[in-house]
């Protein structure tokens, strides 16, 4: 299999780390292939007809296209037309129930219609949401501040919009069909020109373009700008790209290219961003807040009728204004009819001219969004607003031993066969308290049958001790901590290190006994963190040590071992050795979303390396802060480093620092919301403290304690977080961070 612009060998897949698999098109003809890999990326082959694709489909792993969508994991999923993908699959019942934000399921969509990050003709197509590009404060309850999502691009404009609909009405043209727009809101050069300040993307542009970059007055320099032609320049109808959701360095400059002066004599070097946004950081958080208000949420369904939808193409299209060049549409032409090579690669030319229109998934209008006012009375939702004068503490459990408990996981997924909050004490005396999700939304707590955690009978009767008791002599030096365990997504397994034997090991938490060891470290192992789990309950698992390397492991959902083979479980190999620290590793958290791990020893830089195994870079903090303790990183992307003595880091992936504080508690326990966008803290002082996570900004501060926090989790459904204490009792507190969100959050 070769792939197109490549000559010979182009590189070695492995098939076991292959997660998914999609037909795709190329140039309108569907005969590519889209496979993603476990290390999160992907490669695009296109064949010389459907049939090889059927045939390459049927040698590959039957991995389906993947377990996010709800759908089997079967050939013929990866062989499926979009339409039926879009038919068959939750995500859209998920998104009405607020389930996944905006952008996920745009990026569902995206993809499913044949949207890839490997065709620059055929790139993710998000919309414009805002209006206002000139204001210093922009407010998001403003409904003038959002763009009409009902109308493309092109309508936005009355006066434009009469231009265009003269043009088709009165089309003379008998060898082209009528269009409105004779260019799209997305193609290969629209996306380069947005991201040609970042690489591969310069190169793209200048080998596209004779090795020079487009007319100042032509290129991207300001947000503003582009909004404005995008309203009255008539041979402009961009949408975006995602990355102006999440990417802020698309903005900067930062290779120092030459991209020369304005008509206006103004240079052009970084994005002028909006006035709202002071940095390339806020613009993005701040669009991206845009993109899930409740202003896009109740009408993007209309804009995925026109890209993805029944108003795409057909009489449907002509009355919303919505017509594009015949060639952006697939089945408008069959290039293996075309016999002269001359002519067929004038088509093909055209085709990656012109722009192509996704794959149309429906042909009825998209059902809307719940309203959230109307999620209030589902149990389970994620989305509203307690009352407001609700308790903060919901209850108290006080464990029989004193000792301190130094680990909490709460796996509380309604699905799982004990939802349950597992708790480790500094005795090594662990606790499976069983959930009870009966604190629906609407309800006050006095209706509900009782409290949401239920201590361990063995544990409160004192009658099945010895099932819960690891006895395994750890290392005398080892300090237990909560870096020292990790429970597994389904409560079943509770990992455990710091033996003297340089061992982590695995233990049943029904029957306290040991299943595996675990021999990879030079020394006694430090710490040990797990990925979020894919379906199945598979993982990643990263052990840190004190001979200065990580190991990153795999854990087998389905056979409940580090490894693979349940045949060779007494050796199992890591997936990668990571290296780089001088010292001893205290602290790691790993994200296979982002497929990163993050690691501090006892001094010296938080290291990044890649779930392969490569170094990608140091995470320098002030020279203050040298001695990182705890970390926690966001699938967004965003990563909390705590060090000694109360200081407070907040990095990008990309390295860039982008804010700190210090606070006067020694903090033990730090976690991230499942959106990345607030930090919870809790430590010495017995205080949990709520902070936005992008600037450190106070939200909430809860009573205090009688006790120090050692440890602490949140609900699968963000609502209750439960604290471990250093009295040997764990707390629960009703937790809400739309409230603080909306008190703190609608002006810029």
């Amino acid at each position: 299999m070769v792939l197109a612009y490549t000559e010979g060998l182009h590189g070695k897949w492995m098939f076991s780390e292959i997660r998914a698999v999609f037909s795709r098109r190329y140039l309108l003809q569907n005969t590519a292939l889209e496979v993603f890999m476990a290390n999160r990326t992907s490669v695009m082959f296109n064949f010389p007809d459907q049939a090889t694709v059927k045939k390459v489909v049927y040698s590959l792993p039957r991995v389906g296209v993947g377990t996010s969508y709800g759908l089997p994991q079967a050939r013929r999923i990866s062989l499926a037309t979009p339409r039926q993908l879009y038919k068959s699959s939750n995500m859209t019942q998920r998104w009405q129930r607020r389930e996944i934000s905006n952008f996920e399921y745009l990026m569902f969509l995206n993809t499913i219609a044949g949207r890839t990050y490997n065709d620059l003709n055929q790139y993710p197509v998000f919309p414009w949401v805002l209006t206002n590009y000139e204001s210093e404060e922009l407010d998001l309850t403003l409904p003038g501040n959002f763009r009409d999502l009902s109308k493309p691009i092109g309508a936005l404009n009355p006066k434009r919009a009469v231009f265009y609909a003269e043009r088709y009405e009165t089309w003379e043209d008998d060898q082209t069909p009528p269009y409105h727009y004779n260019t799209h809101y997305s193609t290969s050069t629209s996306t380069l020109s947005w991201l040609v300040r970042i690489e591969p993307f310069t190169t793209f542009f200048l080998n596209a373009n004779d090795a020079k970059f487009d007319h100042p007055d032509r290129t991207f320099s300001s947000v503003a700008r582009s909004w404005r032609n995008s309203q009255r320049d008539t041979s402009d109808v961009k949408e975006l790209i995602p990355e102006f959701y999440y990417l802020p360095e698309m903005f900067v400059n930062s290779n120092g290219y030459n991209l020369g002066v304005r008509e206006d004599e103004v240079v052009v070097n970084d994005v002028e961003l909006p006035p709202w946004a002071k940095k390339p950081e806020d613009f993005v958080r701040i669009n991206r807040m845009a993109l899930e208000s409740e202003f896009v949420s109740c009408q993007l369904h209309q804009w995925i009728d026109l890209i993805f939808g029944y108003k795409q193409r057909g009489p449907e299209a002509v009355r919303a204004l919505n017509v594009f060049h015949y060639l952006t549409y697939e089945g408008s032409v069959n290039l293996d009819s075309i016999t002269d090579p001359v002519l067929r690669e004038a088509m093909e030319a055209q085709i990656q001219n012109f722009g192509q229109t996704p794959s149309q998934l429906l042909i009825e209008p998209h059902p809307p969004r719940s309203s959230a006012m109307h999620l209030c009375f589902l149990p389970q939702s994620p989305l509203m607003f307690k009352d407001q004068m609700q308790q903060d503490v919901i209850m108290v459990l006080k464990f029989p031993s004193n000792s301190p408990v130094t680990h909490v996981a709460a796996n509380t997924l309604p699905h799982l066969t004990i939802p349950a909050v597992v708790t480790v004490t500094c005795s090594r005396l662990f606790a499976v308290n069983r959930w009870h999700n009966t604190v629906a939304p609407g309800y006050s707590l006095d209706q509900a049958h009782h409290l949401p955690i239920e201590m361990d009978p063995l544990i409160a009767n004192n009658s099945g001790v010895n099932k819960r008791q690891i006895t395994d002599l750890v290392d005398q030096s080892i300090q237990i901590n909560a870096h020292c365990f990790v429970v597994t997504a389904d409560n079943r397994y509770i990992l455990i290190c710091g033996f003297w034997d340089k061992s982590f090991r695995v233990y049943s938490t029904e029957t306290g006994k040991l299943t595996q060891i675990v021999f990879g470290h030079w020394d006694v192992v430090t710490c040990l963190a797990r990925s979020e789990s894919y379906i199945g309950g598979d993982c990643y698992i990263v052990s840190g040590s004190r001979d200065a390397t990580l190991l990153l492991w795999y854990w087998s959902g389905r056979h409940h071992i580090i490894g693979d083979n349940p045949n060779s479980s007494d050796y199992p190999a890591p997936r990668a050795v990571l290296t780089g620290h001088d010292h001893e590793v205290v602290c790691v958290s790993v994200c296979a979303e982002l497929g990163l791990v993050i690691s501090g020893a006892k001094e010296g830089p938080c290291l990044v390396h890649t779930i392969t195994g490569d170094l990608l870079r140091a995470l320098e903090g002030t020279e203050n802060c040298l001695y990182p303790r705890l970390i926690s990183v966001s699938s967004e992307g965003h990563c909390i480093i705590y060090y000694e003595r109360g200081r407070f880091s907040n990095f990008s992936i990309n390295g860039k620092l982008l804010a700190q504080m210090e606070i006067n508690d020694s903090t033990r326990a730090i976690l991230l919301s499942s959106d990345g966008q607030n930090l919870v803290t809790g430590g010495d002082n017995g205080v949990v403290e709520v902070w936005q996570a992008c600037d450190f900004k106070q939200l909430y501060i809860y009573p205090g304690c009688d006790a120090g926090i050692r440890a602490m989790d949140l609900s699968h459904d963000q609502r209750t977080l439960i604290t471990g204490m250093a009295s040997g009792s764990i707390v629960a507190f009703n937790i809400d961070f739309n409230r603080w969100h909306y008190e703190h959050q609608n002006r810029y």
